[in-house]
Order: structure tokens, then sequence, then C-alpha cells
């Protein structure tokens, strides 16, 4: 996330959001309800569905909203922007990267919305419901607490702290063990849940992630798999979703997997930390990626 600046909530919002396909575009709806705001996408095709019959939601939310949309920067001619939301992307380096590209303020944190990219103008929202968090990655809290307010009013409940790392490796955690096992399971979410060996397969995965976010001195918000362990308790109902990397290699996308489990691999190995069991998820899922990749050029 880029500039903010301190306002009074009840001002009228402007906010860019740039890249908007699943949760992008999920956060953009929800925002337009309380905000003005414009989107930017390198996808022109996306771009003209929107201008043409506004940004859809399906599932979980049914919506049409009408958007201000764009294909490039210098479309948008300019426009100034209260907060500019720039990055989605599970995994690790987005605040980083950010940051190294500008000197305004910049956010981060989680999300445990879902939602998949469903073509030009379309986002079928497949989760909703648990808190966000957010908070400065360079900057003061007192800056972005009008942000989380915005996304609170929207419908998308958010927590703004001071330090968001905590909650940042939790949901990091909780994917870089589910992701990967759910593209090993090619997308059959009652797999993760239903097989007593995948099921201990993932305890033993989260408890070695742990361990590598304790060797960094991250203090964890809260449990990583606390929604696994409401679907298996039955206080949460089983849905069909078994992550974004079963659905990116269904589709033919890079997956994250490098940013995600790969990087609890690498970080784990400077720190001397041993995640037998994590490393060998890595290694299969690499095999999937390479098979399914294989499998769409005929090979």
């Amino acid at each position: 996330m880029g500039r903010m600046t301190r306002h009074s909530i009840a001002e009228h919002k402007r906010i860019l959001l740039v890249g908007v396909g699943a949760i992008g575009g999920l956060y953009a709806a929800y925002l337009a309800k309380v905000s003005d705001v414009a989107v930017l996408d390198t996808n022109r095709t996306h771009v003209e569905a929107i201008r043409r019959h506004g940004l859809a939601l399906t599932g979980r939310t049914e919506s049409v909203t009408t958007l201000a949309a764009f294909a490039s920067a210098a479309e948008m001619g300019k426009r100034s922007f209260d907060a500019v939301i720039v990055t989605f992307q599970n995994g690790m380096g987005n605040a980083e990267l950010l940051e190294g590209l500008c000197d305004l303020e910049v956010a981060h944190g989680v999300s445990f919305e879902a939602a998949r990219h469903d073509g030009p103008g379309r986002v079928h929202h497949l989760v909703h419901g648990e808190d966000s968090w957010l908070g400065p990655a360079r900057g003061k809290v007192e800056a972005i607490a009008w942000l989380g307010e915005l996304l609170t009013r929207s419908g998308l409940p958010t927590k703004v702290v001071a330090d968001p790392r905590g909650a940042i490796w939790g949901k990091f955690i909780f994917n870089s063990v589910m992701n990967p096992i759910g593209a090993i399971v090619r997308g059959v979410n009652a797999a993760r849940y239903e097989v007593p060996e995948m099921r201990a397969l993932i305890d033993d995965m989260a408890a070695e992630c742990v361990r590598v976010a304790e060797a960094l001195g991250i203090r964890l918000e809260f449990d990583p798999m606390y929604l696994v362990k409401k679907i298996r308790a039955g206080e949460s109902p089983l849905t069909k979703h078994a992550g974004s990397m079963a659905q990116d290699i269904e589709a033919g996308r890079e997956t994250e997997l490098e940013a995600i489990t790969g990087y609890v691999v690498r970080k784990a190995k400077e720190l001397g930390v041993p995640v037998p069991v994590t490393e060998s998820v890595y290694r299969m899922a690499k095999g999937v990626e390479y098979a399914a990749r294989a499998r769409r050029e005929g090979g």
C-alpha cells in the first residue's frame, strides 16, 4: 500500500487500486461503497469489461459496481488519491519492494478473504468474514487508522495495529502449509481434511513453520491453523476452495510457491532450524508445478 494522508474518516476518500484480479477486485467493489474508487490494471480486456458493464461479484457477494477503470497510468491523467493499494500477493518481500520504490508511508497486512478471477469484469467471492489486519511498514499507525475504519465500514472488518508482523506471519504460515498441499491433492479440499495422513502432515508442517517464526523473534497474533481447526471441529463448513496455488496450476499461472513455502525453507536453512516435512512438501509441489506445465505443453 502506498501514499496515505491524515484526514477525518468523515471526509470522502479517493482510493486507487492497482491490480484488480481476484482480491484486488473484491476490495475495489467493497471500498466503492464508502469511498471514491478508481482501478488500474494492465489487463485491457478486463478494464474494458469493467467500463462497459461494471465489476461483477458473485458467490458470497452478489453485486455490480461502476468504477473508473484504467489500463495504464497515462490514461488516468493528473489525479490525486488518499491511498494507493498496490499489492495483494501472499508471501514475503512486498512491503520492502514498495519502500524501495517511493518515500511515502507504506502499510502492510493480511486478509482472509478468498476470491477467484472469473474472466473479464468478473470476480467470484469464495470466503468472507474473518478479520483483516493492517499496520505500518513505514510510518505511524495513526496515519493509516482511517483506512482500517473505512475497510470495516465497507464490510471488510479490519484491525489496525502498530506492528502487524505477528498477523502477517500467522496468515503466511497458513498459506505456506495449506497452499502447496492443496496443489498436491489437485484442488480437492476434502482431501486435506478427510484423510488422516494429510491432517497429520498439515500439523507437522505447521509446527515446523511456527518454529521458524519463533526463531525470527516473531510473536504470532493468532494460531495460524485456527481456520483449519474450526473446519475440523465442524464449526465452519468445508468449502471446495483448496487455495490459490491449486487454482494457479489449473489455470497455467505462475504460483506463489517460492514466495511462501520456499521462503520458509530458505529462512529455516539460514537459521539452522530443521524443517524436513516442509522441505518435502515444497519439493513435491515443485514436481506438481512441472507436471502441470508439461501436461499443458503436451509433454
